[in-house]
């Protein structure tokens, strides 16, 4: 069975493909003004550098912001469903996801099997996702890649009150005018977000088996703040963006299987 999984986001668009249960492919790339178009053609560049043909695919399923406009998938799942099963397929012992995209971050507790059980979401001003971090690295002048390791060198906590990006931006450069360190501001920005993912994990009560995805897991600085403030281990998967993507196409496939028992 091969089934293909279409995360539209905010800022990229990911596609996996899976083979009985086995990734053969994943690919990114930057979502345009036409969320239809780019999922087209993050389809058509999965095949392309897979070698697989579209007629073989048994079912696309698609998911992410832009999930309605993509044409192209025979089935639909929306984000908590997506990044629950991605989360537990790669790692069954997860008992809650955080999920943080470009505009967005949500916490899905999940149940022994996998599925979603509640879930909260922060989305006002990006204060709690990518977009955030992508601003105070240009106001640091650094690139967004580097921010995790800057983080990650910092000697002392610098507090970060603000939450809208705006506002931010004016924080952090009165933090420099106060010659505070690249390093400890970048430390502070990254500890106000994982304060902020706190509180959504608080509200839907803390246990053992986190998990972290999306493109931010990446930042190896802000997967430590959370192991701070959270006072456990946060798992992150490899390839941590795509794990939507691949949740989608578990989702197509187990549908089709259920299709085939009845």
């Amino acid at each position: 069975m091969l089934t293909i999984g279409i995360d539209s986001g905010n800022l990229n668009t990911k596609a996996v493909a899976l083979r009985n249960g086995e990734v053969v492919g994943r690919v990114k790339s930057a979502t345009g003004f036409d969320a239809q178009q780019t999922a087209v053609a993050a389809l058509e560049m999965l095949l392309r550098e897979t070698g697989l043909r579209r007629d073989n695919v048994d079912a696309i399923a698609a998911t992410g912001v832009g999930r309605q406009l993509a044409d192209c998938a025979t089935v639909r799942i929306n984000e908590v469903g997506s990044a629950a099963r991605g989360a537990h397929l790669v790692c069954p012992a997860l008992r809650i996801v955080i999920d943080m995209g470009a505009e967005g971050c949500r916490a899905v507790k999940m149940d022994d099997a996998g599925r979603p059980q509640k879930y909260e979401v922060n989305d006002r001003c990006a204060s709690g996702a990518g977009t955030f971090v992508e601003s105070m690295a240009r106001t640091l002048q650094i690139k967004t890649e580097e921010m995790g390791a800057y983080s990650l060198r910092h000697s002392k906590d610098v507090p970060m009150n603000a939450q809208c990006v705006v506002f931010a931006e004016s924080e952090v450069i009165s933090l420099i005018h106060r010659r505070e360190t690249v390093e400890d501001i970048a430390h502070g920005i990254h500890a106000g977000i994982a304060s902020r993912v706190a509180a959504l994990m608080r509200r839907l009560g803390v246990t053992a088996g986190i998990g972290f995805i999306g493109g931010p897991a990446n930042n190896a600085g802000l997967g430590q703040c959370l192991e701070d403030v959270l006072k456990q281990r946060v798992a992150v998967p490899d390839f941590p963006e795509y794990i939507s993507a691949l949740g989608a196409a578990a989702f197509a496939a187990d549908q089709l299987e259920t299709e085939q028992k009845e």
